[in-house]
């Protein structure tokens, strides 16, 4: 289901670019023969179902991966940017018993206990010649429900879990995309986010390859490197997390020429700051349009368009997907009241691997998906996210969400960004703390940081504590880890 749009994209523009990266680029024909070949690899090296690719953002990830699918089997993409010990783990979970990945991965590789087979050492050229020769066989009949990637989390939330995407999870949310957006083969991709995420798997691979529209990988974010990208490429899509865009604004050389290409910047993954988008929009001319979404759905739950988006709000659902609150005794809250958001639809993912507790944890027998973050949605369907449900912080029994009072502290003008999280206090229960990073050249106090939140919040939600840092620990993605803020307490 997902290898067949790729074949249909090659006989309808075979000669146009469809992948391309700092050191090659592949027509659609060429990049159906690189799939075909690793085709051939996968089922030469392994006769398990789970396929493990180790591999940067790069043409050969996507041949990897539709190869992997041609063969019928499931990828699992492996997160390059964990610790040995933390990758070992997942590929013992996996059930892997082969990874295709590059000799700069050696080291990290070598943790694990399987196969490892190296690109560089397959005679790749040699066997896209002979691919002209051979039989391509049509893509393998699969069920609908069957499992297309093993996806792992990033561990935001603890212990990383396989998310099951299955062929309809990912066809349907591809399908929506598209729809939603408005896009079209015409439009340029940067693929800037890592392709071990569920975010730049759907949105800068399997829906560029739908629409047969060109796509160009930076294995690694680079500010400067993007820009000039952006630039080069002509680039009409970029989808990064919020502190990348922040990022992006400390490039001083950056003008707003450089993005005058760009039709749609779209923000996932994390809250993005008001100061950041505003500084764009104000800098460069560029409109940052907020997503939401999650491995467990494919990923995209809701996105802004340039003709629907609200301030302060993730945009409203993609076609087929419903998101609604609900309070903790499970009754549907109405309009922008706050509660836990659950999201249902095609896209919803079929569970966690080996883990029916945890599933059932999370997936309700009308097929909702809890998402454990707290939110509301209003009359029209625009979606605000308040904070994670676990990390709201209780007061004296009043509810705190954390996403208030990191908004009022990045309204500061010297404030970059901002996260809050709970400390026990014996008098309240909690009390909120606040790390924060400032711009860079800006000065500012503890003192000064608590006064500018306490005239935006009520009291008992301004931090007990600001504390000021260079940097706040960050997940793979770059996105800010909570739970180990607390070890910084």
């Amino acid at each position: 289901m997902l290898v067949e749009p790729l074949l249909e994209s090659a006989k309808r523009r075979g000669n146009e670019v469809a992948v391309a990266d700092p050191t090659r680029s592949l027509t659609y024909k060429e990049l159906v023969r690189l799939a075909d070949v690793m085709r051939r690899q996968v089922i030469r090296a392994t006769r398990r179902q789970n396929v493990g690719i180790l591999l940067p953002s790069t043409t050969v990830f996507a041949g990897t991966f539709f190869g992997t699918l041609w063969a019928g089997r499931t990828v699992v993409p492996l997160n390059f940017l964990l610790q040995p010990k933390e990758l070992a783990q997942v590929v013992e979970d996996a059930d892997i018993d082969v990874i295709f990945t590059i000799r700069h991965f050696e080291e990290l590789a070598s943790a694990t206990k399987v196969r490892k087979i190296y690109i560089e050492d397959l005679p790749l050229k040699r066997e896209m010649l002979l691919s002209y020769l051979r039989f391509r066989p049509a893509p393998p009949t699969v069920n609908s429900n069957d499992t297309a990637v093993l996806l792992y989390t990033s561990g935001t939330s603890g212990t990383p879990k396989g998310v099951l995407q299955t062929h309809r999870n990912l066809k349907s949310n591809v399908d929506a995309c598209i729809e939603a957006a408005k896009l079209t083969g015409e439009h340029h991709f940067l693929g800037v986010l890592p392709l071990f995420h569920s975010f730049g798997i759907t949105t800068m691979m399997l829906v560029p390859s739908k629409l047969g529209a060109r796509v160009y990988y930076l294995p690694k974010f680079n500010p400067n490197l993007v820009i000039r990208t952006i630039r080069e490429q002509k680039s009409t899509i970029v989808m990064i997390i919020a502190s990348m865009y922040t990022a992006l604004l400390r490039s001083k050389s950056a003008k707003a020429e450089d993005f005058a290409s760009l039709k749609y910047a779209i923000s996932g993954g994390e809250a993005l700051s008001p100061v950041t988008s505003e500084a764009f929009r104000e800098r460069f001319n560029v409109e940052i349009l907020q997503g939401y979404g999650m491995s467990e759905a494919a990923p995209v739950v809701s996105l802004s368009m340039p003709w629907a988006q609200r301030p302060g709000k993730v945009g409203q659902p993609i076609p087929g997907v419903t998101i609604c609150a609900f309070d903790d005794n499970g009754v549907e809250l109405g309009a922008n009241e706050i509660g836990e958001l659950w999201v249902r639809g095609p896209n919803v993912m079929a569970g966690y691997y080996k883990k029916p507790e945890e599933t059932a944890a999370v997936l309700t027998p009308e097929g909702w998906y809890k998402t454990g973050d707290m939110g509301c949605v209003d009359s029209e369907g625009f979606i605000q996210i308040t904070g994670r449900k676990k990390e709201m912080i209780i007061v004296g029994g009043e509810n705190v969400y954390p996403r208030e009072i990191e908004s009022a502290l990045e309204a500061h003008a010297a404030v970059n960004e901002a996260a809050v999280i709970g400390q026990p206090d014996p008098s309240r229960g909690e009390t909120p703390v606040a790390f924060v990073t400032l711009l860079e050249g800006a000065e500012t106090t503890e003192t000064e940081l608590r006064e500018f939140c306490r005239e935006r919040v009520a009291g008992y939600k301004v931090p007990r504590r600001v504390i000021i840092s260079n940097d706040l620990p960050r997940g793979p993605t770059g996105k800010i880890l909570k739970r180990e803020l607390n070890k910084l307490l």
